[in-house]
């Protein structure tokens, strides 16, 4: 993690250097996310609406720039467990993190902008309940790997953003009541404010 936070510092001074143009705000969102599952006894369940808010800085030029963010992301979903007899048992889960997506991308027409780059997300809390409210114990790592792709659109100093997030690593190590590999996938829409 501490390889990657000292990889997009440097990545934002070179950009801040050399870019021709510089913007900051707030931004904020919602989503759409479930927990996609691989193991034998566990399939994917419903959806889970989240939300998210922080801020985005724009570096780069006419036609090239850089997005990186910080933002506080609450989402979720559930998962489905079949036991040994055929019975189904639903838990839902709910994980708040702290993102650090960075976008690269192209803009097109002064308006439209085509993004993807690589987020590391930091896991504040996490409930994992099944359907009865008991609470399961999921031993889940404390940071993981991901990344992000989709388009944008600016409209003066108003930033709407739509993107597909889908992690490249693991969110939990294997237990005795949960040995299935977890991965979320989420698709954000965001809108954020340019000061300057």
């Amino acid at each position: 993690m501490k390889h990657f936070l000292f990889l997009i510092s440097a990545i934002i001074l070179s950009f801040s250097v050399q870019g021709q143009d510089f913007s900051i705000g707030p931004k904020a969102g919602i989503s759409t996310a479930n927990i996609h599952v691989n193991g034998e006894d566990f399939q994917t369940g419903d959806n889970d609406f989240g939300y998210h808010l922080g801020l985005f800085v724009r570096m780069g030029g006419s036609s090239i720039f850089m997005q990186p963010e910080l933002l506080f992301t609450s989402t979720g979903g559930s998962v489905i467990k079949t036991d040994d007899n055929g019975v189904q048992t639903d838990f839902n889960a709910n994980f708040n993190r702290l993102d650090i997506p960075v976008m690269f991308g192209l803009k097109f027409l002064k308006f439209l902008r085509v993004q993807a780059g690589p987020i590391a997300s930091v896991l504040v809390d996490y409930k994992i309940e099944d359907a009865l409210n008991v609470p399961v114990e999921v031993d889940y790592k404390t940071s993981t790997f991901g990344y992000q792709a989709g388009l944008g659109l600016d409209l003066g100093n108003l930033i709407f953003d739509l993107k597909y997030e889908s992690s490249l690593s693991k969110m939990s190590k294997s237990s005795t009541a949960f040995q299935t590999d977890q991965r979320q996938n989420q698709i954000i829409f965001s809108a954020g404010f340019r000061l300057f």
